[in-house]
């Protein structure tokens, strides 16, 4: 069944890889997007630091820094893409419900989405491993072709930034400008999105992550009161994704269990 589903979401990304010639042969080769991009998330930490909203210190931020650290080898051992990434993880303090990244290894997370589901850190490895798979796969060049911001199919939120965590209204401009140039407000396919589940579940598995969890936090993020989070918005149904999940676990379950031998 994990072989079934992996088939027809290569089939449904052909056309995608198609759109990610077009960016190299119009000059928006892996390089130049993440040197770009690079320079959009300088500015996003730089706002964020502006507003003390860079979090280092709390028990949330320690807690994914130590799933980041953890998890990157296995990141940059599966990168395909001909370009060394220039990894880095940028905790922000925000009750947000968001995580993103760019190309190249520019990777945000919001301490909101760790604190309001109450995260084990399994269940962060899940979305870590989510958007890692995001910018090896090199999606947002596949998606937006000149654009060369990935992220999590949801928008940064300046205003939220700034009523939750403070930071000035540049974050707000920059909302709608740098972040919409660099494309971090477009959605990624649901194809993508699935490719992303299924292939981040594996290098959570290759970490040392118990795959089960990617089940349990999608299952929390369901049940969010309310408007579903941008979070999910773009992304495959709560049921669709967790049985897409579910089907794709004896192989993370192999990888999970060989490493923690």
């Amino acid at each position: 069944m994990t072989h079934f589903i992996r088939l027809i979401l290569a089939a449904s990304l052909l056309s995608l890889a198609a759109c990610a010639t077009v960016a190299d042969m119009s000059g928006y080769d892996s390089k130049t997007a993440n040197a770009e991009a690079a320079k959009g998330y300088a500015q996003v930490v730089d706002e964020a630091k502006s507003g003390n909203a860079v979090d280092t210190t709390s028990k949330t931020a320690k807690q994914v820094q130590a799933v980041y650290k953890k998890m990157l080898p296995f990141a940059k051992a599966e990168n395909k893409t001909g370009v060394p990434f220039d990894w880095e993880l940028t905790v922000i303090r925000s009750e947000t419900i968001n995580a993103w990244a760019m190309p190249g290894g520019k990777m945000v997370v919001y301490t909101g989405i760790v604190e309001t589901n109450k995260l084990t850190s399994d269940e962060i490895a899940a979305i870590m491993g989510h958007e890692m798979i995001h910018a090896l796969h090199e999606h947002s060049k596949s998606e937006h072709g000149q654009k060369v911001l990935t992220n999590l199919g949801m928008t940064v939120g300046g205003a939220v930034l700034q009523e939750t965590t403070g930071v000035g209204s540049g974050v707000v401009d920059m909302g709608s400008s740098i972040l919409s140039e660099y494309g971090i407000d477009k959605p990624f396919s649901r194809s993508q999105e699935s490719e992303a589940d299924l292939d981040g579940l594996i290098l959570m598995a290759k970490a040392g992550y118990n795959p089960q969890a990617a089940i349990t936090l999608w299952e929390k993020m369901s049940k969010l009161s309310g408007a579903p989070p941008e979070f999910l918005s773009t992304h495959p149904s709560g049921e669709t994704r967790i049985k897409d999940l579910k089907a794709a676990l004896p192989e993370a379950n192999a990888l999970y269990k060989k490493k923690k031998k």
